[in-house]
């Protein structure tokens, strides 16, 4: 068994603590390989962020979770020789049972998340509840979820949203033991968020997606004052890596994101953690097609994933300082 603390890495508890406090997201990235793990530190030692290195199951499968354990370990190490040695939490999104959560912490993982959210309320709580357990006892967190999001992204995917209730979550945590919950207030899953008759269009034809449930989040707050919460599926989905991708040959139907100003509000909130997964896959693709249009005989793939890796530290940076606030709290 291996100790997260062995690798330099921290849990999310003193973490969530102050961004509940200070008003701001810890920013969630999911990683599956170097140059977005390279694009994610530089990005964050470059705002001084804390910063939680998310992991799927599907990235687990891709990259192998002993591979992953030592990026994440070379990942704190990379800070340091950068000049700011930021706190790093190594998270397991969306774990589907205990034994995935377990192999995860028994690999140096400083959180994880059981997701039961797809079960009924009592299975949810006793599955959740066993994960708290074994990982409480080797000081791992534990994030768990009411409520469905729609969408697809890996593994995860439903086909409608199930927000979160209320008067289920004093409840769930309290039964749990959780140490943050993730909520459905409207967020969903992937590039194509929405069907576009749920959505409206602008002068300029733009889809607007219809806006978060900030009733709910509110309710919730009222219910679990101080508690940590998380959105999943919240990315905004820039539509100039969209229309560049379009532009190189890539087909994208309807995409439509979270607008920055919603996220933005929602950190100010108890909301403590955002997760961006789709955001880094699209400036990724978008700058890799656009180098190999330019330059058709480029097959030296640090040419074209170098500047993806580029893109995709703009954009982290940019989301650090104008969405999450999360910039200057490391």
């Amino acid at each position: 068994m291996t100790s997260y603390k062995e690798l330099g890495l921290v849990n999310t508890r003193d973490m969530f603590a102050k961004a509940v406090k200070g008003g701001y997201a810890i920013p969630a990235y999911n990683f599956n390989n170097m140059e977005q793990l390279q694009a994610i530190i530089q990005a964050c030692v470059a705002t001084k962020s804390p910063v939680i290195l998310q992991v799927s199951k599907g990235a687990r499968d891709y990259a192998n979770i002993n591979l992953l354990r030592n990026m994440a370990r070379g990942a704190g190490e990379y800070a340091a020789e950068l000049g700011c040695a930021i706190p790093i939490v190594l998270h397991l999104d969306h774990g589907d049972s205990f034994e995935t959560c377990k192999d995860c912490i028994d690999n140096g993982f400083s959180s994880v998340m059981i997701d039961g959210s797809h079960l009924s309320f009592e299975e949810n709580i006793a599955l959740t509840k066993k994960v708290v357990e074994y990982a409480h006892a080797h000081d791992v967190t534990v994030e768990g979820e009411l409520g469905v999001l729609a969408g697809i992204e890996d593994e995860v995917s439903s086909a409608v949203s199930h927000y979160t209730k209320p008067e289920e979550v004093v409840e769930f945590v309290s039964r749990t033991g959780v140490d943050s919950l993730a909520i459905s207030i409207g967020t969903s899953h992937g590039a194509n968020k929405f069907e576009p008759s749920q959505c409206t269009r602008n002068a300029d034809g733009v889809l607007i997606p219809p806006p978060l449930r900030f009733d709910i989040l509110e309710e919730i707050e009222k219910q679990l004052p101080g508690f940590p919460i998380v959105l999943h599926g919240s990315s905004s989905v820039p539509m100039e890596y969209v229309n560049m991708i379009l532009a190189y040959g890539g087909t994208l139907k309807d995409s439509v994101g979270i607008p920055e100003e919603q996220l933005r509000k929602a950190a100010k909130s108890a909301v403590c953690k955002i997760n961006i997964d789709s955001d880094g896959r699209l400036a990724m693709t978008a700058m890799i097609r656009k180098v190999l249009a330019d330059k058709p005989g480029e097959f030296d793939p640090r040419k074209y994933l170098g500047p993806a890796r580029d893109e995709l530290k703009k954009m982290y940076i940019h989301k650090n300082i104008n969405v999450l606030g999360s910039a200057n709290n490391a």
